[in-house]
């Protein structure tokens, strides 16, 4: 099935308060309008035109910079004039030659929309036996909503706006209209030049295509949404707060049903896009951006926030805050440890208490226990980091690197001046500054004279 998916983005969302596009706004560290382009792919659409408008180059940025991009033709149109839905439509109909297939067109905050159900949706008008199919649902409150008046035949007689329902119609007519159409696209484009502005706005609306479907004899059904929620719609900071807390249930849910443990799952944020493997635990506090990937039997949390982080099997990552960086298997980190993007963990190392890593290897079995900073470094198998050691790699222009070998003991507060290499089996002794390379096997001190004077406490007070 070849079917075109018309995603609206073009609108301000005044509601929001906002200094930015609405549909840029985050659910789970994914901006909304992804979501919906990722429905759509996911949906098999395979062609997905976005129509922006306010702030048109911040939105054109997020849709071109997504993971759908790279696998699906995603392209953005332009609405120069936000003269309403139906001349968005129109306007994406012109720009890219639509004239056949299934075109379903959704709504850019609509984030919970599923990709069966997109799927589902552009079927419907597959087959030709309607020329369009309005996507509705049920809500528990549907208040605010137009209801949609369906026929004996089960075609739609009519969609009555909620100002205009008498109390009888919005006690019964329970299919409320979520704003979403799916069009059999050569009707689409022969009709769509139809819709007038003769309102009070003066503004081109999508639904007026109903009455004109209809008018030229073309069937007009529903298509009927059971999960309700696939059809809400974010246009205020508190919608977006909600909506964020039933796709973080829905999210948190199905990995349960995969055999991961919540503490507490009300309060574990975790990306649509994010995997994680049986048996790990997920405590209270942790969150996960992008494309996080978590192996199995892992304790991840509490307080920990990973973005775009890949983790083997067997890690504890307690307090942690990562961001690009791998992490193979058996690993420890944490409490309040910061992995920058670029760093490496191999098996079976330790990161601990108030260490900073950054764009670093550090290698099988090693531990930077506590109080350290490695940046630029790549540090070997067994090697021991005493307590409040540095990498000095930042020398005001250039980042410059450091290697540490096998098996090397670090003293604490070492400061290693980069670039410098640090041999294999090597030891440096406490609070030295190493500035010159060491060999294999050799031990480096560096230390000024340690010097006593008797009686300074005394003559001190003295002169008090």
């Amino acid at each position: 099935m070849d079917a075109t998916a018309i995603i609206l983005a073009a609108g301000e969302g005044t509601r929001m308060k906002s200094n930015h596009a609405k549909v840029s706004h985050k659910i789970l560290g994914k901006p909304m309008i992804e979501w919906v382009v990722d429905a759509a792919v996911a949906g098999g659409c395979n062609r997905i035109i976005v129509v922006v408008g306010s702030h048109a180059d911040e939105v054109r940025a997020i849709v071109e910079g997504s993971r759908s991009a790279s696998v699906a033709r995603v392209e953005c149109v332009e609405q120069t004039e936000r003269l309403g839905t139906g001349h968005a439509v129109k306007v994406a109909l012109e720009a890219c030659a639509i004239t056949e297939g299934p075109v379903v067109v959704l709504n850019g905050d609509l984030p919970l929309i599923q990709g069966e159900t997109i799927r589902l949706f552009a079927e419907s008008v597959a087959d030709g036996a309607y020329a369009a199919t309005i996507f509705t649902t049920t809500p528990p409150d549907p208040f605010g909503y137009g209801r949609v008046q369906l026929g004996a035949d089960g075609t739609v007689e009519r969609v009555i706006e909620q100002k205009d329902c008498t109390a009888e119609q919005a006690a019964t007519l329970l299919e409320c209209n979520a704003g979403c159409y799916a069009f059999d696209g050569a009707a689409l484009a022969e009709h769509i030049d139809e819709i007038g502005c003769d309102n009070a706005q003066h503004e081109y609306y999508l639904p007026d295509m109903v009455e004109i479907l209809k008018r030229a004899g073309k069937g007009v059904s529903i298509f009927h949404c059971d999960d309700y929620t696939e059809g809400l719609g974010i246009n205020s900071r508190a919608q977006l707060a909600q909506l964020t807390a039933v796709a973080r249930d829905r999210i948190n849910e199905r990995f349960m049903a995969e055999g991961v443990t919540f503490i507490e799952p009300t309060l574990a944020w975790i990306s649509p896009d994010a995997q994680i493997g049986r048996d790990t635990v997920i405590w209270p506090l942790t969150i996960m951006e992008g494309a996080c990937v978590i192996g199995e039997g892992c304790s991840v949390g509490p307080n920990t926030r990973l973005t775009h982080v890949r983790c083997g099997n067997g890690c504890s990552l307690d307090e942690t805050v990562a961001i690009d960086a791998v992490l193979e298997n058996d690993i420890s980190c944490g409490p309040r440890a910061y992995l920058r993007p670029g760093t490496h963990v191999l098996d079976g190392a330790h990161v601990g208490t108030h260490v900073e890593i950054k764009k670093s290897t550090i290698g099988e079995g090693s531990k930077v226990p506590h109080l350290s900073y490695i940046g630029d470094t790549t540090m070997g198998a067994g090697v021991n980091i005493g307590a409040g050691s540095i990498t000095c790699n930042y020398d005001g222009v250039n980042k410059n690197p450091t290697t540490i070998g096998d098996n090397t003991f670090i003293g604490s507060d070492t400061m290693m001046v980069a670039p410098v290499n640090i041999g294999s089996n090597a030891v440096t002794g406490a609070s030295s500054c190493i500035t010159k390379d060491v060999p294999d096997g050799a031990l480096a001190i560096e230390r000024s004279e340690q010097r006593i004077i008797a009686g300074y406490s005394e003559r001190k007070r003295a002169r008090k």
